[in-house]
This record gives structure tokens, sequence and C-alpha cells, in this order.
């Protein structure tokens, strides 16, 4: 009936929708409450009105009771809090002195999980004395003093953990000999740079309690991911038994998938089409949902999209129902918490009928009772995508969930291949604890917090890693160890966030307030001049970017136009780390130095329609990371068709396609990735294409991509053929940040590269 009502209002020459898939109904799969389960615990629970534990849940706490580490991947709102509540509230009601660890990756999830926590130790005696505290970046210092002092149950953060408990362990002595449990909440979301880094921290977490005599069990929960346990133990650093069969119920639901049409009237860069933003597309459909009475959430890709989303539905509603428009609210971070728990209440209370929302609310935060979920643009990986959808229909009843694609080359395969969304296992977290640009500084936080012996280093295999930094005057070896250099302080200068090197301080010039930061790396094509910089929903204009200095001055202004970096970038192979030939193609996975260099900017119209472009003249930046690459002989490319005055337009087309796609295979963000391609390549002497990992050292995409291969460019290819564009889009072959102003770009010579690749290589 919901979906009736969203197809209904699309114009009659219209067909944007290109898949429905009706999902059935689970039925709950119970167990019985442990026997090791310490009675006060099941008096809590039963008065919560739980009254048995899902299969998944005794599982998974079973092991963990044992001393297994374990984790435990199933779907969203599968009760995955109580796999670790159980043998946490056991050990504390039975030990005294027992303390546990949580960590989640944002603070909104870890104020929800120990609300839900404090409602279970509040009602009993024997478990009021566990004192379940909040120590992140909001807790006041009153606070987090009593937190020392007093709670057995933590919850933060990896930055906290980083930055303060390590750090200052010799205060928290007594929690860490105690330590018997860690819990690692969503622990899909560690990937990348921040999820390697996160690994070394944890170490570094392993590694202090056995200092002070403790072995903690970790506990982690995910959603559904591929290879959950090995993932989970390649971030713990030790064996982790997954679980994965989920007990849990829930009702039928509607997955419909959704393209906007092109808009004939509006032209981008070089005169391609443009789709009708997903933004927009989402608004109409959740105001329709919404006249339906459907509690609704839409899902977008930024702060300052969730509000535009918000206000456009409110428009439209009240020229149906006044009273309508005042239910409905944007989400995000940057509210105050207070805000946020009264829109969450309002939601879950039916006082507000729908929310646009950034990913804030894709993790953990309770909101049952939803009909349906809008997602504007898909969310960069499947894992992602799933947890969003889950927010709807979590009383059991049935639900809607709308996938409405934007214009981008993964988006539109997926709106045209349903099975890598419904059928496909989700993708593996990709992570590399071993890159010595993310090693070197953990390296150094280990050696303050304590000397790191020569067992250590070996273990990490880190020996070259540590010479280079005592050449650089950062670490010395000695009789007993490695040592860190007195005026050292290894812990601020790591953003364990992403950010290699130093930072830039974007600061608001008539106010004089910090907004934020951005490593130099990033600066030039995120904050140069003239750049839109969008802070908490506001929207600022850059006035000037000074590197030395580390300073972006911004002024507020709310332009009806955003902004996108124009690079040009040259690639030099400085390592082969794997090479396969095929005859006339070659692949390899590469080390290389990336030399990139901001040279202008494109202003586009909030339509998509590209207003004008601006050159810069910005400093040169040059990156040491890695690349999976290809080769192809041009006699190959003649033979398929691709004439050598086609190769540079067909081998960029291809090459920007890869981009847009290698998320379906590695957990990342197009932004984390970039790509070179040249129809002769100076190491090569042949038409090449990399693509690279856009942090030093690499985060693991580059090397997924070189073992996913033949299905990650074949989904390239099925991408590009199944937009509907006749000469490239970007839907498919364009790229919002070409140094080259997409242009050459050959769509149909991409396709016969691809093609030809994929037939050799399969």
């Amino acid at each position: 009936m919901l979906l009736g009502r969203v197809v209904a209002g699309v114009s009659g020459n219209e067909d944007p929708l290109t898949f429905t898939a009706q999902l059935p109904a689970r039925s709950a799969r119970f167990a019985e409450w442990p026997e090791w389960l310490h009675p006060s615990v099941v008096r809590s629970l039963r008065e919560h009105s739980v009254t048995a534990p899902w299969i998944h849940q005794r599982a998974a706490a079973d092991l963990a009771h044992s001393g297994n580490h374990v984790v435990v991947a199933t779907g969203t709102a599968s009760g995955k809090s109580l796999a670790y509540q159980l043998p946490v509230l056991t050990a504390m009601a039975s030990d005294p002195l027992a303390t546990a660890l949580y960590l989640s990756p944002t603070k909104a999830l870890g104020s929800d999980q120990l609300r839900a926590v404090l409602s279970l130790t509040d009602f009993d005696a024997e478990l009021r004395g566990t004192n379940p505290s909040a120590y992140d970046g909001d807790t006041s210092q009153e606070l987090r003093t009593w937190a020392r002092e007093n709670s057995r149950w933590l919850f933060t953060n990896p930055d906290m953990l980083h930055i303060s408990l390590l750090r200052t362990h010799q205060r928290w002595a007594h929690f860490f000999r105690n330590l018997k449990y860690v819990i690692v909440d969503e622990c899909h979301s560690y990937r990348g740079v921040f999820g390697s880094n996160v690994a070394l921290i944890v170490r570094r977490l392993r590694r202090i309690a056995a200092r002070y005599g403790a072995e903690p069990t970790f506990i982690l929960a995910s959603a559904t991911t591929a290879d959950p346990g090995i993932a989970a133990s390649r971030l713990i650093g030790a064996h982790c038994t997954e679980v994965t069969d989920d007990g849990s119920p829930h009702g039928p639901r509607t997955v419909a998938l959704w393209e906007p049409p092109l808009v004939p009237a509006l032209t981008g860069e070089n005169g391609s089409p443009v789709r009708r933003p997903a933004g927009a597309e989402a608004a109409r459909i959740m105001a329709d949902l919404m006249i339906e009475g459907a509690r609704t959430l839409t899902f977008v890709r930024s702060r300052r999209g969730a509000e535009l989303t918000a206000m456009t539905t409110k428009r439209l509603l009240a020229e149906v129902d006044t009273d309508l428009a005042e239910r409905v609210a944007s989400y995000r971070a940057g509210y105050l918490a207070e805000d946020r728990r009264e829109l969450e209440a309002a939601l879950a209370d039916g006082t507000l009928l729908g929310a646009a929302t950034t990913n804030a609310l894709e993790l953990g935060v309770d909101i049952a009772g939803l009909d349906a979920v809008v997602v504007a643009g898909f969310p960069g990986t499947v894992a992602s995508f799933w947890q969003q959808a889950g927010r709807s229909g979590r009383r059991g009843e049935g639900s809607l969930v709308v996938l409405i694609a934007r214009d981008d080359p993964l988006d539109t395969y997926l709106v045209h291949h349903p099975s890598a969304i419904l059928e496909k296992p989700v993708e593996a977290t990709v992570t590399d604890p071993g890159n010595p640009y993310i090693l070197g500084p953990q390296l150094l936080c280990a050696a303050m917090e304590l000397p790191l012996s020569d067992a250590e280093v070996n273990s990490f295999g880190a020996i070259d890693v540590l010479t280079k930094l005592a050449e650089e005057g950062k670490i010395r070896r000695r009789a007993h160890g490695w040592f860190i250099t007195a005026d050292a302080n290894p812990h601020g200068s790591l953003d364990i966030r992403g950010g290699i090197g130093t930072q830039v301080a974007i600061v608001d010039g008539e106010s004089g307030r910090m907004l934020g930061t951005v490593d130099t790396g990033r600066a030039p094509a995120t904050v140069h001049p003239g750049a839109v910089h969008i802070h908490q929903g506001d929207a600022y204009v850059v006035d000037e970017l000074d590197l030395e200095v580390g300073l972006a001055l911004v002024h507020a202004e709310n332009p009806d136009w955003t902004t996108s970096a124009r690079e040009t970038t040259e690639i030099i192979i400085t390592e082969q780390l794997e090479h396969k030939n095929y005859g006339d193609i070659t692949v390899a996975l590469v080390r290389v130095e990336v030399t990139h260099q901001v040279v202008g900017y494109l202003r586009r119209l909030n339509s998509g329609e590209v207003l004008d472009s601006i050159e810069l003249d910005m400093p040169a930046h040059t990156l040491e990371t890695r690349a999976v690459m290809y080769t192809v002989t041009p006699e190959l490319l003649e033979s398929v068709g691709v004439s050598p005055e086609r190769f540079p337009g067909a081998l960029h087309a291809a090459e920007h396609a890869a981009i847009g796609l290698l998320p379906l295979v590695a957990i990342c963000d197009r932004g984390d990735i970039g790509g070179v391609s040249t129809a002769i390549h100076a190491d090569t002497g042949l038409p090449t294409v990399f693509v690279y990992d856009g942090h030093a050292g690499g985060a693991g995409f580059a090397d997924r991509g070189h073992s996913e291969l033949s299905r990650w460019l074949t989904a390239t290819r099925d991408a590009i053929t199944s937009c509907e564009c006749a000469h490239g889009c970007p839907s498919c072959v364009y790229s919002p940040k070409c140094g080259n102003g997409n242009d050459p770009l050959d769509k149909d010579g991409a396709v016969k590269i691809l093609t030809a690749i994929i037939d050799t290589i399969s």
C-alpha cells in the first residue's frame, strides 16, 4: 500500500522504479537462560519484559562467559546488546571488583547503550554498585573524576581510550587490574585508516591490561558482514569466534530501488545530462508516505542534505496539511544532546511522523515503530544499507524501504543489479594495522605508555619502522627496550580517524571561532579559497588558505551552489608487490608516489547544473601509497575496436567508473581513493590504469581491489552499460573531482576495454 502511494506520485511519463522485492517475515527462535547467569540479572531482565534470550544471544554469551573472544554479527534490532550484558552483569554481580569497558564509534550510540544498562542496574540492588558511567568528550571534569574513582563499567570511544585512559594508565591501575570484559560495539564501522588505528589501540589496551595482570575477554557486535570472525580477529589481534545464526524476529519488508529520471532541461559538465537530485526525490517520497500516516525516516549523505530534505518535505506537506508539516524534522550530529533525545522520543511515540537524518541514526539508537525508511543515495556499504533499512518494522510489522540512486556509478549499478544488495554477501571490513604510516605513530604512543621490548617489536614486525623513528630522534634503543624521547607528545599528534600529518585549522574569520580541522594533505581539495565548507548544517565559504601556518579562514554564507575541486595527478611506481601476466594484459599491486595538485574547482547549483569553473594555483602534494593497476597492449585495444586516438578517453572513462565501483568490494568511500589513466605510462610503456589509496601507506582498499579484480571490473562495466545516457554522465563515467574537466571520456571505449580485460583474466 505504501509503495503504491509513492508510485502514484510519479509523473505519467516517468518510470523511476527499477525493482521491488518482498522479503518474508521471520519468527523468533528462543533459548533457555544459561545456568551460569546470576539471579539478579534474570530478575532485572524479566522486569524489563525480556522473558528469554534469542539463540544468538545465548550462544555469544556462553562463549564470552567461558573466556572466548566472540563477535556476534546479526541484523539490525537483533538484540546484540543482551549478548554482552549477560556475561558482564553476571561477572559484576559475582565479583565486587570486576570492571568492564564499552567502546562505540559514536557518542550517541554509547549514550543509548549506557541508558539501557542504567535501566537494568538501577532495578536491582546487587547490580547498582556497578555504577555504569560515560567517559567521553562531553563528560565534565567532575564526572570524569567520579567515574575514575567509582565506575566499574565505563562507556567510552576509541578516541578517549587512546588520548586519556591509556596515556594515563597509572591513574586507572585499579580499573585495568580488574578488567574482565571489553565490548566493541558496531565493530564493522572500524575500517580503513580509522579501523587500522583502532586495531592498534586495542593491542595497546591488551598490553596495558597485561601489565596489571588482566586478560580481558572481548565481545564484539557487528552488522552482518563477510567473514566477521576474521575481521574481528584482525581488529583485536587474537582469535575471535563468530556467531551469525540470527534468532530475532522481524516483519515482512518491501524493498524498492528507485532511479531519478534525467532532466532534459538541465546540462552538466561538457553538456552531460543531469538527474533529478536524490535529496529532492527523497523529500517528495517522504511527504507522500507521511500523508499516508507512515512514520518515515529518510537517510541522506550530509548534514546540509538532512536540513534541506526536511525543509523541502515541510514545504510539500504544507500544501496539503499545515499541521502535518509540523511533524517532520531533521536529525544530525551537532545538535545538543537534549535536543537529540527529544527528537528520538518524538519519533518513537509518533509525535514526529518523519525525520531526515544523516547516518547519526544508523547505529544502535533504538527507535521502534517506523513504517518506512528512505535512503537517499547508497550509504557506501551494503552493511550500512541494511543497518538503515533495519530501522523500520522493528515491532514485527510490515515495512517499506526505498533506495534512491544518486548521480553516481555505484548507485547506478545497484538499482539495476539488485542481487548485489539482496543476494550477495556484504563487504569484508578492510584494515591494515601493519601500514608503517599508521604503525609508527602508534608505536610512539605505546612506548610512552610502557617501553617496548624487543619481543614486542618483533611481534609487530616493526623493527624497520622503529629504526627510522630512531633516526628521526623520536625514540631511543636502550639495553632494556625502546624508550620515547623526553619532549615527544605522540598521543596529541595522532588523529586516529584518518588524518595523517599536521592539521589545518578552519576558523571563522569574523568571530574567531574554530570550526574544525583537516589534515594538510586534504586541505587543498577541501578548503581551498572559494570552497563551500559545511559545519553542523551551516555553510561557510573559504576566504584564505595558508598551509604554512595551518589556517583556513572562512566566512558564513549560504550560497545556492556547491564546490568540487579539480586536480591533476601524476603517478610513478616505486615497488612491485604482486604481478601477473595474462599476455596482452598485466595486473599488479604496487607501491606508488602520487603527486597531485588542485588546479581549480567547479561551482554547481543544487540542481546539479554546472555554474562555472574557476582556476586556482595551489602547491603540489606527494603521497606514498599503494595502488592496483593494469596495462593493456595497443594491439588488444585496436582488436576490440578502440583506435589509438580513442585510447585516452576510453582508459579515462574506465578509470573513473572503477573508482566509483570499488566501494562495492571494499568498505570505503569514493573520496578514500583516486586514480590515474594514461595512453602511455613512463614506467610501463603501455596504456595503463591505476586506482590508488588516498591515505599515506594505503588503507587496504587497493589490496582489496586487486584480490577482487574480476568481480570489481565486471560490476564497473555493468554500471556503465546500465546507464541510459548516450555518451557519459555522472551516473557512469564522470567524476566530480576530475582535474581534466572530464575530458576526454569515451563511454563505449571503456566498455570495450573492460570487457576485454574481464574475458582475459576470468
